[in-house]
């Protein structure tokens, strides 16, 4: 849809020159959304990455009053920032590094992850230092081929981790992978992964170990591969209301709204002459006399540098595309006949529901994909939560 079907009423001058506005009511039904397809498991909300850029302590909080039984972040940092802001329910993290902080987030009572023996020997280290029993999920690389166990190399962590559990210093309480190819339904890979998943788990099973979930599911296995669910399914992108795998199934088609809208408001409108540059190295002329209008944001809030000449933005009620080179701080849209004033509303993208684009729209316009269209959104953007309460 490029025109809106009635233009947005005008706004008054925005309090920011750009913010995200965060939905916390569509969040909390997405998360609502999701438990309804996990058949029976246990959710995580995935929250990393300051909730894929959305606000990480509002968002969890929010996940958590709609069900989410776990929370999940890539670095212990992450985690420990939610415990600091009172986050007292499950909680995993599992992208560590030699000599990470073990024994602060063993004695914050977070769920850590395990891919190696040196990682596992670091973690009963910590545990016996701090005189706690380490939570430890078991990590099998299945065939992603970034973090995780190689399957032959899996029987000596499962055994390490066994004698650390008769120690006291661990328990395993998860065992967990990730797949490579979700997004593709069908793609012979899924079944692949899981198969050696389950062989990973009967080695857990020999070994007499039994952990409390097996989680294998993100977002797009939650969705549509319900084979995969197990005990836990953890759901990252799905939960800001966007679409794993867009081929397959917009938002709406899987019940979820998407959470972030970006607005600006306009710093400048003018009028200029025919053949008029717009932006550095003029790579857009103006064709006849028209009105340019200055969105102040840019690659420095997160806007790709690489939308020049392709980004859609909804001004006066119509989408126009980024005229010439998006700069550090600001771009141009061309409003051709149309008319608009400084302090004017734009959109960047928001759900659609009055034609502007969405985050999926640019994804498409730049050749990525939605996840890094929300997550790059700088700090320096205000996030304004909205229906916190609700």
């Amino acid at each position: 849809m490029n025109v809106a079907s009635e233009p947005p009423a005008p706004r008054a001058a925005a309090t920011h020159r750009v913010s995200a506005e965060i939905d916390l009511d569509a969040l909390r039904g997405n998360v609502r959304a999701l438990r309804e397809r996990a058949n029976g498991a246990e959710l995580m909300a995935v929250v990393k990455s300051d909730a894929y850029g959305h606000g990480a302590v509002p968002c969890a909080r929010a996940a958590r009053r709609a069900g989410a039984t776990w929370l999940g972040t890539a670095t212990p940092e992450e985690a420990l920032a939610l415990r600091a802001a009172g986050d007292r329910g499950r909680l995993m993290c599992w992208l560590w590094t030699p000599g990470g902080p073990w024994r602060e987030v063993i004695e914050a009572d977070v769920d850590v992850s395990a891919s190696a023996l040196w990682a596992l020997e670091e973690i009963t280290a910590a545990a016996r230092a701090c005189d706690r029993t380490a939570r430890v999920h078991l990590k099998i690389d299945t065939g992603l081929g970034r973090n995780g166990c190689q399957p032959a190399d899996w029987p000596d962590l499962v055994a390490a981790a066994r004698a650390a559990e008769k120690e006291g210093t661990v328990r395993v309480v998860g065992v967990w992978s990730h797949l490579a190819c979700a997004d593709e339904p069908g793609h012979p890979s899924n079944a692949a992964q899981l198969a050696v998943f389950e062989e990973a788990l009967a080695v857990v099973a020999r070994a007499g170990l039994d952990p409390e979930v097996r989680h294998i599911a993100n977002s797009p296995a939650t969705l549509t591969l319900p084979e995969a669910h197990y005990d836990l399914v953890r759901t990252g992108i799905s939960v800001y209301g966007l679409s794993p795998s867009p081929e397959v199934g917009l938002p709406q088609d899987f019940g979820l709204r998407p959470v972030m809208t970006l607005r600006a408001a306009l710093a400048s409108v003018k009028r200029v002459p025919a053949g008029h540059g717009v932006s550095y190295g003029h790579h857009y002329t103006t064709a006849g006399e028209t009105t340019l209008a200055l969105v102040p944001a840019g690659y420095a809030d997160g806007i790709p540098r690489h939308a020049s000449g392709v980004g859609p933005v909804l001004v006066a009620g119509k989408w126009r595309t980024v005229a010439g080179r998006v700069a550090m701080d600001q771009f141009v849209v061309d409003l051709g006949g149309d008319t608009a004033e400084a302090g004017d509303e734009a959109i960047l993208f928001g759900p659609g529901d009055r034609g502007e684009p969405t985050a999926e729209d640019w994804a498409r316009a730049v050749g990525t994909i939605s996840y890094e269209i929300v997550t790059r959104i700088g700090a320096r953007v205000p996030r304004v939560h909205l229906n916190a309460d609700t």
